[in-house]
Formats: structure tokens, C-alpha cells, sequence
């Protein structure tokens, strides 16, 4: 007999947001976390605009608000510069602001460990939800009616936890991957790279003709297209700053103040906390889950971290798998909902990976050896123009869709990818846009955590046949009826999934059909 319904071996943010996921349905979850308090590393700091509608649906997004370390009326935007953050060309970049039509929330920018705080309080409210901080996974075996999972504290206290379903959010070196037999693919860059967390009020001062901005791309003829990145911590006084160095750099080698002199274009007076290293490589695992177990976060997916791509392809991890696991216990999932975690997660990863992260460097690479703003003033500013128009199309491209998934009703051929286009009618496997009902609500805030039907004027029979069949499936549908003259979204009536992606968008159809192929049968 399972003590749990699903044990989740990392209590960061991805594990946490999987609990909490769970807990909000009322799913007895148990998470386990090495570290009694989150790490006081700065990483993962941008949150997108769809990010932050998972908060809202989990309760808590007016708190990650609050817990921000810079000043609410303060921008959070970026900056690409050449040369060095001083130096005479730069562009905006990241401006996300750009597709906010599409999502009803605001991005935002906070540390991680102020993200996890308010993570870790809104799973102590949960009664569903245990916490063992302090804690760490031993080992793991899937059994014939769940998983057993080894765990030892910090005492040396030894205990064997059973759960239906185990999930792994134990960061790129996982437990949890490789006792499931789950192997990984690296894409190595032979890139050694540093990372500073410093104080610096001097370097506030300089950058106070930069209004609004909160981090910071340089690049370099030197680099080969990698980056050197400045960040706001805080607003006054607190960076984060990581580059590529020399193989074989050690803490004692290591020259912070030529690092950040070379990069800032001017020599600042800084107070050194962390020092670490890492290597730059992108890493990928072969299967997001082997039988009853599943990762998720760092354990299935890993990058440098360019672009803010990071935390956000977790968080929808996380929400992706959560609602399929609910449904897998409750009963009603059919053999192909749990693999559909794989089939719609794993390749908007590899998307992410080649069509962003390693497009971008190629690009800054090219860009980089082909123009010179002395040698050739004029195709050196002409280009710069054409990347920072390029800047802009790149934030309007990354849009993770799922329409290849085999439980969506997407295109024939398609496939998932984080490669897309933001448009306000609804696809099949794509996230829903807001659209204002006639109570004034969002109708994203009008969807509950279970499978919702849409009716913009629907043909009645379809909507009753949709009830009929969930109702025989035993899966939860709710019924939000909006303006009958005209739908928003293209379509009279539109299947909603718990994850507010679409399923199916259509005037007449099959509910039988639609409903069974969205719940995995």
C-alpha cells in the first residue's frame, strides 16, 4: 500500500510546483529536498508572462509580486551591447512586453530563492502537501503497484517512502534519472564558465543611464559568440555576472576584476560573495519517464542559461505532468495520457535548446566575424539595426506549442516545438489567449483545473454531447458560455485542457472522438 500518492525527490522550484499542482486536487504528495533552505544563488531570475499565469492558477502570484527584490516601478527589460556595456552600441532586448496581449498576466523578475520562499509557503498551506526539507533520496525501485523510495536526513535517519507515482525535479545530475534507467544526450561547447554574485554601488551609479533595465548582454569579437552577462539582484547595490574563461581557471586564478573591467568597459569597486563554475553544455534525457516514474526540471532538460528559458520550460514541465498524474489516479486517463508528457515536453525542449539557445550563439558568432564598426562603419550599423528588429522577432517566435502531440487535434504532420506564432484564435495545441467575457473576467481566469468546453453559441447538442461523454469517461468538465454573436477565438466552440492549452477548436465534431483522444484513450 502506497503512503503517498506521488513522491517528488527535489523541493526547488520544479518539484515544489509539481506538489502544489497536485495538492490543489487534492492529491497526497510528499517532497523531498536536500537543502533545509533555498540556495542563495541568484539563478533563474526571469519569470514569462505565461509563468505567471501558473501563479495566479496556483493562488500566489499577488505574493511572488511581493516578494520582488527590485522595486515594483523599476523595468525589469534587457540590453545587448558590443564591446562593452559602455560602449556606444547597444539595442533592447528580451522586451517581452511585446506578446503581452496573448497572456492575462505580467511577466516578472525575482531570484529563485525568493520564487522558492513563496513556493515553500504556498505548499505548507496545502494539506495534501508534506515537506521534508533536509532530507535526501538514497535510492529507488518501481515495484508492481508503485515506488519505493530510499530516504536519509541530514541526522542519518533512514526511512523507505512508497508512493503510486514518483517524480524526479532533482537537478542535471538526477538520482531519480538514473535509477530509472533513463539516459541523457549532451551537446557539448568545451566552455568553461564563470559565475560572480557581487555587490557593487558603483557600478549602480554607471548604470543609471540605462533606465529600466535589469540585465545585460555583451557581446565580443573574443567571445565567438558566447556572452558575457551582467544582472540585477536587487536595485542598488547586488549583480550577478557569469562568462566564458579560460579551461583550468581556478578560484585562485581567476581575475574577477579584469572579468567584470572587460565587460563593463570601465573598472568598478566590488565586493565579491560567490564564486562558481560550470561548463557550458546542453543536455537532454533520452525519455521523460520509465514506467511509474517521470522527471521534470534540470533532471530532463539542461542549459546554459541564455535567454530566461530555463526556469519557464520547468514550470510548464511541472504543469504539464501534474494534471496527467491527477488524472492517472483518479482513473479516467487513458494508456496514452502519461506518454503524452514526453511526446509534448521533451521536443518544445529540444526546440528550445536548437532553434534558441544554439541559433542564438551561431548568430552572434556570424554576426560577430562578419562586421567590424571600424573596419566598416556603415554594414556594422546597418547589421546591428537588422538584430535588434531580429531581437524583437524573437520574442514573438518562442510560442511552445504541442501541435504534434497524439492528444491534441493539431494539424496532420505537425509537431511540438517551442517554435511558433502568437495569434489570439485558438489552435489545437496551442495556449489559450485571453479574451474579456461579459462579467468582465479573462477567460483564462473563467478555467478551472480540469477540462473545460468554451460555447461561443455552440450548437446545444454538441455542448450536451461533451457533458454526456465526460460525464461517461469520469472526467471533470466544466461549461463557460460566452457572447453567442461571434467567438473571439474563431470557433463556436473550443476544448480547453487543465494546462489552458487547446485541445480542439471546431463547429461540430465528434464529443466522444475529441474527449477520449484528449484523455489519452
Amino acid at each position: 500500500m502506497s503512503d503517498h500518492d506521488v513522491v517528488i525527490v527535489g523541493g526547488g522550484p520544479v518539484g515544489l510546483a509539481v506538489a502544489i499542482g497536485l495538492g490543489l486536487r487534492s492529491r497526497r504528495c510528499l517532497v523531498v529536498e536536500r537543502r533545509e533552505t533555498p540556495s542563495p544563488i541568484p539563478r533563474g531570475q526571469n519569470l514569462t508572462q505565461r509563468t505567471m499565469e501558473h501563479f495566479h492558477f496556483w493562488g500566489i502570484e499577488q505574493a511572488l509580486r511581493a516578494a520582488r527584490t527590485i522595486p515594483p516601478d523599476y523595468g525589469i527589460g534587457g540590453m545587448t551591447a558590443y564591446g562593452t556595456l559602455l560602449g556606444e552600441h547597444r539595442y533592447d532586448w528580451m522586451k517581452r512586453e511585446l506578446v503581452r496581449p496573448f497572456y492575462f498576466t505580467d511577466n516578472e523578475r525575482l531570484p529563485q530563492y525568493a520564487t522558492e520562499a513563496v513556493l515553500r509557503a504556498r505548499a505548507a498551506e496545502l494539506p495534501g502537501v508534506e515537506t521534508l526539507y533536509g532530507w535526501t533520496a538514497t535510492d529507488l525501485r518501481e515495484q508492481a503497484d508503485g515506488v519505493a523510495v530510499d530516504i536519509r536526513s541530514q541526522s542519518g535517519e533512514v526511512r523507505t517512502v512508497r508512493a503510486a507515482f514518483a517524480v524526479g525535479a532533482d537537478g542535471s545530475r538526477s538520482l531519480v534519472r538514473e535509477k530509472a534507467g533513463i539516459g541523457e544526450t549532451r551537446s557539448d561547447h568545451d566552455r568553461l564558465m564563470a559565475l560572480l554574485v557581487f555587490r557593487s554601488p558603483e557600478l549602480h551609479g554607471l548604470l543609471r543611464r540605462f533606465p529600466g533595465k535589469s540585465f545585460f548582454c555583451v557581446l565580443h569579437p573574443e567571445l565567438k559568440g558566447y556572452w558575457r552577462f551582467l544582472g540585477r539582484v536587487d536595485l542598488g547595490s547586488t549583480f550577478f555576472f557569469h562568462a566564458p574563461i579560460p579551461m583550468g581557471t581556478t578560484r585562485e586564478t581567476l581575475d574577477s576584476a579584469g572579468l567584470l573591467s572587460a565587460a563593463i568597459g570601465a573598472d568598478v569597486a566590488f565586493e565579491l560573495q560567490h564564486v562558481g563554475f560550470w561548463d557550458l553544455r546542453i543536455a537532454m534525457a533520452d525519455a521523460y519517464h520509465a514506467g511509474r516514474i517521470f522527471i521534470a526540471g534540470d533532471a530532463a532538460h539542461s542549459h546554459p542559461p541564455y535567454g530566461g528559458y530555463g526556469i519557464n520550460t520547468g514550470f510548464e514541465d511541472a504543469v504539464n505532468l501534474a494534471w496527467k498524474l491527477d488524472a492517472a489516479l483518479a482513473g479516467w486517463a487513458g494508456p496514452g495520457l502519461l506518454a503524452s508528457y514526453g511526446a509534448e515536453r521533451r521536443p518544445v525542449f529540444a526546440s528550445t535548446a536548437r532553434d534558441f539557445i544554439e541559433a542564438a550563439i551561431t548568430s552572434d558568432r556570424d554576426f560577430l566575424a562578419a562586421y567590424d564598426p571600424v573596419r566598416d562603419p556603415a554594414a556594422f550599423a546597418a547589421a546591428w539595426a537588422a538584430r535588434a528588429s531580429g531581437a524583437v522577432g524573437e520574442v514573438h517566435a518562442f510560442e511552445p506549442h504541442y501541435e504534434g502531440s497524439p492528444i491534441v487535434f493539431g494539424p496532420p504532420g505537425a509537431e511540438c516545438s517551442a517554435k511558433g506564432a502568437h495569434r489570439h484564435e485558438a489552435r489545437a495545441g496551442h495556449h489559450l489567449s485571453p479574451h474579456r467575457l461579459p462579467d468582465g473576467r479573462s477567460v483564462p481566469q473563467s478555467l478551472e483545473p480540469r477540462f473545460t468546453l468554451l460555447s461561443f453559441g455552440a450548437d446545444p447538442a454538441l455542448v450536451a454531447g461533451f457533458r454526456a461523454e465526460a460525464h461517461g469517461l469520469g472526467a471533470p468538465l466544466a461549461v463557460v458560455e460566452g457572447p453567442r454573436e461571434g467567438s473571439p477565438y474563431g470557433a463556436s466552440a473550443v476544448l480547453v485542457r487543465p494546462d489552458q492549452f487547446v485541445a480542439w477548436a471546431g463547429e461540430a465534431g465528434d464529443p466522444a472522438a475529441i474527449l477520449r483522444r484528449a484523455a489519452g484513450w
